[in-house]
């Protein structure tokens, strides 16, 4: 069986399981992906039919969606980075579920019409009116990291990666979230994490 593969790049969604595999820690390789054509041609579509980053190739097993991904790699190779204890389990995949619903819709309309589009193509008002939604949900995030350093306690673990790795969304909208101080202290605790940086320093 050959290596674990994770394809994607770091300037797209795929950085936070190309930084899940990062923190396990395994040997793995990794084939730079980018979004856009290199994602559709009929040797990555084998991969991913959705035609979109990241995917894993594990042996016999391929994964798409980055979060069925992460969660495969944290519980098959990530030690304590997965949680034994079944609530804890069953609060991982809570925390693992809510970012997609709740932070990256937002988030993705301030990347879009803030940083991608060419600003003739830009909806006026997308930006602000992401920035009021978002108010809700990191409200949530900043009372729950009130009274602890992690989502799951005192440990990091792979609900934190999959929390902040969809949050860093907010780094290439250029958002500030330093206006929820415990989300802000939290964020920056998993980012200072070594495997976070050499995710980012991957390739692009």
């Amino acid at each position: 069986m050959g290596k674990p593969t994770i394809y994607g790049v770091a300037t797209s969604r795929a950085l936070r399981s190309i930084w899940a595999i990062e923190e396990v820690g395994i040997d793995h390789e990794h084939v730079p992906t980018h979004f856009g054509k290199e994602s559709k041609t009929p040797e990555y579509l084998a991969i991913n039919p959705n035609g979109r980053v990241p995917a894993l190739k594990d042996g016999e097993l391929t994964l798409f969606e980055s979060m069925a991904i992460n969660l495969y790699l944290a519980k098959t190779h990530g030690g304590a980075l997965y949680p034994a204890d079944p609530a804890d389990e069953a609060r991982t995949w809570q925390w693992s579920v809510w970012p997609i619903s709740e932070l990256e819709p937002h988030l993705m309309q301030m990347v879009i019409h803030g940083v991608m589009l060419p600003e003739e193509k830009r909806r006026p008002g997308a930006v602000s009116e992401a920035e009021a939604a978002l108010a809700r949900p990191l409200r949530v995030l900043d009372a729950h990291l009130a009274d602890r350093a992690y989502l799951l306690g005192d440990d990091f673990t792979i609900a934190d990666l999959n929390v902040a790795g969809v949050l860093s969304l907010a780094h290439f909208a250029g958002y500030d979230y330093s206006g929820y101080p415990h989300v802000s202290e939290w964020a920056d605790r998993c980012y200072d994490r070594p495997s976070f940086g050499r995710a980012q320093a991957s390739g692009r």
